[in-house]
């Protein structure tokens, strides 16, 4: 005769022991989710592009021991363009260039070096060598060259910002505050532009800026400059009028005050004369057409006449 053995039942505090584990498994499991999750949201990428960029390292590491191995047999050619065409399948290969900062230089200069990386595999693209490129245009003050993973180069331009016209015999070029040429121009379009000429003027650009900033109510009227002998400034306004200023940047400054008090209380500017020439400290010489020359005094506000023959 067989006998039959019955377990207990799990009593209630069991049973409820046992509920509780099952809802603190859920609880872990959720809060792990969310935290993935989390986590997840702060990388700068998407889902999918994360796991091309974790197959691409898993290829990456089976290139890289291949590369190692065609080295040691000397044939390490072999090994990158396995590696190029592992990376391609992967989907990082260069799709898209985009191109930002662009205002006034031609774009299509700057597309055309760097679509020579288009369809290269994105980690081949040689981003200096891209860069060093791009610097060589004329417009190109600066460039940052950037992966956006998986397939778009970005391309940020940082432009140079004209100055001011250097005028060389009968052409005309843009040029920036070191005086480095942008690109040609027409007289034309120079009109309305300070132009400056003479050997060096364009590395002076600076250097003029201030020494016309000393007189704010005769620097728009200022259409040229000319650096005469490489070490003078002579100043051409609207109405074609020369102004002759002695050496050095001080004495400069301090002769073009003086004109514009003088031109705020006689009027020279438009004028009858063609020429002043303030490179005497106490005196303005002015060249007339017709006549005598005149002579003002800078003390005292008196206003003295001369012959033509006695100015400089």
């Amino acid at each position: 005769m067989s006998t039959t053995i019955k377990r207990k039942g799990k009593t209630a505090r069991k049973a409820a022991a046992a509920q509780g584990n099952r809802a603190k498994v859920r609880v872990a499991k959720a809060k792990g989710g969310s935290a993935l999750d989390m986590a997840m949201g702060w990388l700068p990428f998407t889902e999918a592009q994360l796991q091309r960029l974790f197959v691409l390292l898993i290829l990456a590491g089976v290139a890289a021991i291949a590369w190692i191995i065609a080295s040691a047999a000397g044939v390490p050619g072999l090994a990158e363009d396995r590696f190029a065409q592992v990376s391609k399948q992967a989907g990082f290969e260069v799709k898209h260039i985009e191109l930002r900062g662009v205002k006034n230089i031609n774009g299509l200069k700057v597309y055309e070096r760097a679509l020579s990386q288009k369809y290269r595999a994105m980690p081949l693209v040689d981003l200096d060598e891209l860069r060093n490129d791009l610097l060589q245009l004329s417009w190109v003050k600066d460039a940052r060259v950037s992966r956006q993973l998986p397939s778009t180069i970005v391309i940020d331009i940082v432009e140079r910002t004209p100055r001011a016209v250097l005028r060389k015999a009968d052409t005309y070029a843009l040029i920036d505050e070191t005086g480095h040429e942008l690109q040609d121009i027409s007289r034309k379009d120079a009109q309305g532009k300070l132009i400056v000429s003479g050997e060096g003027a364009g590395q002076r650009i600076l250097q003029l800026s201030h020494l016309l900033d000393a007189a704010p109510a005769l620097k728009p009227r200022v259409r040229e400059a000319q650096w005469v002998g490489e070490r003078r400034w002579n100043l051409v306004f609207e109405t074609g009028q020369v102004l002759a200023l002695p050496e050095g940047a001080q004495e400069a400054s301090g002769a073009l005050v003086t004109f514009a008090r003088l031109d705020g209380t006689n009027r020279l500017i438009g004028g009858k004369a063609l020429a002043f020439d303030m490179r005497a400290p106490d005196r303005v010489y002015m060249r007339v057409p017709e006549g005598e020359g005149q002579e003002l005094s800078t003390s005292g506000g008196a206003v003295a006449l001369a012959s033509e023959g006695n100015g400089q």
